[in-house]
């Protein structure tokens, strides 16, 4: 596997690797297999992913902004430089309670 959709040996600031668009949610992948998973995401205030499940343990970091991550009911108001794991199986939903961005890996 290997990397796409990003500079190769060059610093990197990752929040700005991906842009907000007005109204969406804005997903960039960077590597994905049967084991892993890297997703950039950005939200628009107020836009979300709903409550789903995953095959894998997701860990998020906000790269950027506040996001609401609720896992099985329980919400978890996420700050820049803050990260939460979302466990496999359990329903979670994330939320951009302001313009938010996160790096997402999910490992399977």
């Amino acid at each position: 596997m290997s990397m796409k959709n990003i500079s190769q040996a060059e610093v990197l600031v990752l929040k700005e690797q991906i842009s907000y668009q007005e109204g969406q949610v804005v997903s960039k992948t960077l590597a994905q297999n049967s084991a892993v998973s890297i997703t950039l995401f950005s939200f628009s205030k107020g836009e979300e992913i709903s409550t789903h499940k995953s095959g894998g343990d997701s860990f998020v970091t906000c790269l950027d902004g506040v996001g609401r991550i609720t896992i099985d009911g329980t919400e978890y108001l996420l700050h820049e430089g803050e990260s939460i794991v979302m466990p496999a199986g359990h329903p979670h939903a994330v939320y951009g309670e302001e313009a938010f961005k996160m790096l997402l890996v999910v490992v399977f």
